[in-house]
């Protein structure tokens, strides 16, 4: 089985990736800030106390593992580059350490040539553009450091995030494509975790929904 380094583990979505990720037998070495928050244990878990805008931190948590999937993003208080920075420093970790794919989330907001918004796609980023415009500077830096590493990646997007249970049934489409306006963070965390033997959807951003 595959050993994961995992940025963002202690989050509402990474909690989920990770319980479904051990349950499945993989190994994982996740960096969070705050350990106190990861509470799965597991002989096949390492949790490395860190930042991701640290590279040492990084490249401790990046060697020897196979591929990286990487669920942090903006929350209060960051600076509004951390999905940037924090992606270039891991891309550099990758090359330096032989890692060759990564998968990393983001939201709708980020725009990608297969999609065809409809209007309440546009009022959302619209809104989005003048209440929160970092957020979607910063998704389009960390894609830019994605698709410019040489590295194989995948961008998963996501609308509107639930704390629903898992169904274990949604969509694979594009913005306006095939979609709809939520998904809960298990099934969300569900398609992360088949991408990492799926790489049917590499230099591609597929947005999953119910």
């Amino acid at each position: 089985m595959k050993t994961i380094a995992l940025f963002g583990g202690s989050g509402k979505t990474g909690q989920q990736f990770l319980e479904q990720a051990l349950a499945k037998g993989y190994t994982i070495k996740a960096l969070v800030r705050n350990p106190a928050k990861v509470t799965q244990t597991s002989p096949n878990l390492e949790v490395i106390k860190g930042d991701v805008l640290n590279p040492a931190d990084v490249e401790k948590t990046v060697q020897d593992t196979d591929l990286v999937v990487s669920l942090f993003g903006q929350v209060k208080d960051s600076p509004k580059t951390v999905q940037t920075d924090g992606t270039r420093n891991i891309v550099a970790t990758m090359q330096k350490c032989r890692v060759p794919r990564i998968i990393s989330l983001s939201g709708g907001g980020l725009p990608y040539e297969k999609d065809q918004p409809k209007v309440p796609d546009k009022l959302i980023r619209f809104i989005m553009k003048v209440a929160v415009p970092h957020m979607l500077t910063d998704a389009q830096g960390h894609y830019e450091v994605l698709k410019n590493s040489g590295l194989k990646w995948t961008i998963v997007r996501g609308p509107r995030l639930t704390d629903d249970p898992k169904q274990g049934t949604y969509r694979v489409g594009w913005v306006g494509v095939n979609a709809s306006t939520k998904i809960s963070r298990s099934d969300l965390a569900d398609f992360v975790l088949k991408l990492v033997e799926d790489e049917q959807y590499d230099a591609q951003m597929p947005f999953v929904s119910y």
